[in-house]
């Protein structure tokens, strides 16, 4: 018991020590994106902060001890469909590479099952911020948390990519999935062709049916161009959020997946290729 609270305790102090730096960039950030505007912005971004550290905190307690024991777990068996000898056969930065473009491979295919009947209650949580910041991406409930983590691991694993590169994906996507939920206008032009911006992400969120099951890549924008899921008519200064006739407290959002009456709301409606 006391060896789980110290690994839980050491787990709360390094992702809080994260947060502060990241936070520090994402304000010079704004400030320099944004100026003035910042300030009003951030008073009405404010409560739902809050409500997403909250997440952030309950993550922390229930399933970030839990993943160093997966990761023990999955590595103490000889499996996978490629044998990991021929990924230490190649240079790290090529392995690194190959594990980000695989994890967000099967990232956008979990996403996209995470909008599905089946998933999408406790996916919703997610949803349900109306004033989306760098915080958003901490806003996740736990069930969500933890199928994210068997899902695109237990991929990866298969793959028989070595640990130091799943560690390494973990943390460029993690990282760039603050940067893609800050509230910044960017599209990235012709490099869209090729990865998500911020903007590309916002309209993940929009409270359009228009926008409903689009744009679920985390880094890679050619999957969604790929699989007909990509749409960007530009920046976007649509409403976010979901509207529905659920509670968004945070105990009617905890038990918002437990509820049996949340799987039979029919899903979001899939974009048509004509509004697009």
């Amino acid at each position: 018991m006391l060896d789980f609270l110290e690994v839980a305790a050491k787990q709360v102090l390094i992702a809080c020590s994260n947060l502060l730096l990241i936070g520090l960039l994402f304000v010079l950030l704004a400030v320099l994106v944004k100026g003035k505007e910042v300030l009003n912005q951030a008073r009405s971004a404010m409560a739902s902060g809050t409500f997403n550290l909250g997440w952030m905190g309950l993550n922390l307690l229930l399933l970030m001890p839990v993943a160093g024991g997966l990761y023990a777990f999955f590595y103490s068996y000889p499996i996978g469909l490629i044998d990991r000898s021929f990924w230490y056969a190649l240079p790290e930065p090529v392995v690194i590479f190959a594990a980000i473009f695989l994890g967000d491979f099967i990232g956008y295919w979990r996403h996209r099952f995470e909008h599905s009947r089946i998933l999408w209650p406790s996916h919703r949580v997610h949803h349900t911020d109306e004033h989306m910041t760098w915080l958003t991406l901490q806003r996740f409930h736990p069930v969500n948390f933890f199928t994210t983590m068997i899902i695109d691991t237990s991929f990866l694993i298969l793959m028989g990519i070595p640990p130091y590169a799943v560690v390494a994906n973990n943390m460029v996507r993690n990282y760039y999935g603050y940067f893609i939920h800050a509230d910044l206008p960017w599209t990235y032009g012709k490099w869209s062709r090729v990865f998500v911006s911020p903007a590309m992400h916002r309209w993940h969120h929009a409270a359009n049916p228009n926008a409903y099951h689009t744009n679920f890549a985390t880094v890679f924008s050619i999957f969604d161009r790929a699989f007909g899921t990509y749409r960007v008519p530009g920046p976007c200064d649509e409403p976010l959020g979901v509207k529905d006739s659920f509670g968004k407290s945070f105990a009617a959002e905890l038990l918002h997946p437990f509820n049996p009456k949340a799987y039979s709301v029919k899903k979001r409606p899939k974009v048509t290729q004509a509004s697009k």
